[in-house]
């Protein structure tokens, strides 16, 4: 009997202590499996961005001229090729750290299914030489009792049982490990073929910077051309700022004067309110005076002057108070309010004005790509794309204007409430002033430079306020 219960105590603790280990291994991996999940999004999205690109570097690279917009198209290519070189090393980081866990799952299983055969060898011994010493049929047959002869038959079966359970657990040990040994193999194959993609990568980036370096070399040589598009470039930058302003400011100025016109009218209504009830009362009074002086003079009142004296007295009614609201400070409507709540609420959610593209100058002040001790500054973002793109609406508005520059070609402006996003540099427009559009709306195409770039400017005011564009479009 002491035979039969420390096996089944040594089974017992066993157990346990598989079904434990076991249960730690998904959640050790659930980190390291989501954080794969994270990366594989990112190496995707990066990829898209570099196939994008190269297919806009390879058709403004047939020009026989090269300019900014192929510099710029570089610079945003190398910049993508590094973010992918270092996504493959968080690639080759991450796989060897599943390799590690892997390997101490498959260390944690050997040991437990070592232990579990040294504790299941012990048991048979010491259970064969118990059966030696005490035949099973003698100790069935040595029961005082039916009662006890069933009893120890049911003990000699779940032992019997318990002794085949364990076999079958040792056997499942044993393919689980084999399994994590597989997988541990697989994650060696494919660390090795990432590391011969980022050997592979990082020889395209050095083929990069000295295509890079051969462009700004050219370039270079081009100084006087690249001042006098630079000055042009600035003028068309203040002509489109100035227009924006002008357009805010006439939007501002209308919305004043709208305000204004209403509030005169409430004054007007609240006057003619006034006025009609001060003329009531004087009725009601005359009215009250003729029937006490009728009736004190012992004759019958006037039934008009009855009806006028016994009309319920009218209370003025106070205009309604307006809740406090930033908004009102615009002048905004109800209406534009809830349009400008809504286009906030939209930040890093609005959809690209092309469907293609990239962005290859940001918002902002910067060195210039060639010209030293030269700062530009972009108000917006320019995002190159390909030739004959649809350019659309980010966001439901009106259009408030639509014109023609020279260095921004056709110039669309769209108003959100006391938001604002501005087209620049379209080939063609297909919408009107007053226009209400909505959202991914066509408004035109975009256009292309002598130099083979197609590019459109885009920007998005508050008032008079410029915002980065970057941090409100969707991420690519």
């Amino acid at each position: 009997m002491h035979t039969h219960k420390l096996f089944f105590s040594y089974f017992f603790k066993w157990s346990v202590l598989l079904l434990f280990s076991l249960a730690l291994l998904p959640a050790q991996a659930q980190q390291t499996q989501r954080n794969r999940q994270v990366l594989e999004r990112e190496k995707k999205q990066n990829v898209e961005k570099i196939n994008q690109i190269r297919t806009v570097l390879k058709k403004t690279a047939t020009e026989k001229e090269v300019g900014l917009g192929q510099l710029k198209a570089l610079n945003q290519q190398i910049q993508a090729q590094s973010q992918q070189i270092g996504l493959l090393n968080k690639d080759i980081q991450l796989t060897e750290a599943e390799i590690t866990e892997l390997r101490q799952a498959s260390n944690a299983l050997t040991n437990d299914l070592n232990k579990l055969r040294a504790e299941y060898g012990s048991m048979i011994y010491a259970a064969d030489k118990r059966r030696q010493q005490v035949n099973p049929l003698g100790f069935l047959f040595a029961s005082d009792n039916f009662n006890q002869l069933v009893a120890r038959y049911r003990y000699l079966r779940q032992y019997s049982d318990a002794r085949q359970s364990q076999v079958r657990q040792m056997n499942n040990v044993q393919t689980m490990l084999q399994n994590k040994q597989q997988v541990t193999q697989r994650k060696r194959q494919q660390q090795r073929g990432t590391l011969v993609v980022k050997v592979k990568e990082t020889q395209n980036l050095e083929t990069l910077k000295d295509e890079k370096n051969q462009v700004v070399k050219q370039l270079s040589q081009k100084e006087v051309e690249l001042r006098t598009e630079l000055a042009e470039s600035r003028r068309a930058v203040d002509r489109l700022e100035s227009m924006i302003r002008r357009i805010v400011a006439r939007e501002a100025r209308e919305r004043a004067e709208r305000e204004a016109r209403e509030r005169a009218e409430r004054i007007e209504r609240e006057r003619i309110a006034r006025a009609e009830a001060d003329r009531r009362a004087a009725e009601r009074k005359r009215a009250e005076e003729a029937v006490a002086d009728a009736r004190e003079a012992g004759e019958k009142p006037a039934a008009a002057d009855v009806a006028k004296a016994e009309r319920p007295v009218e209370r003025e009614a106070e205009p309604a108070a307006r809740k406090p609201d930033e908004r009102r400070n615009n002048n905004l409507n109800d209406e534009e309010a809830a349009l400008a709540s809504s286009f906030t609420a939209s930040r890093a959610r609005l959809p690209w004005p092309v469907t293609k593209g990239f962005i290859s100058d940001r918002f902002g002040r910067k060195p210039h790509p060639v010209l030293k001790g030269i700062y530009v500054e972009n108000q917006g973002v320019d995002i190159q794309t390909t030739a004959g793109e649809g350019v659309r609406t980010v966001y439901a508005g009106i259009v408030q204007d639509v014109a023609s520059m020279p260095g921004m070609n056709n110039v669309v402006a769209i108003q959100h409430g006391d938001y604002f996003t501005i087209y620049a540099k379209l080939r063609s427009v297909s919408v009107r002033v007053g226009q209400h559009v909505k959202a991914r709306e066509s408004i035109g195409t975009v256009a292309t430079d002598k130099n083979g770039v197609s590019e459109i400017q885009f920007q998005i005011w508050k008032e008079f306020t410029k915002l980065n564009p970057e941090s409100w479009l969707t991420p690519r």
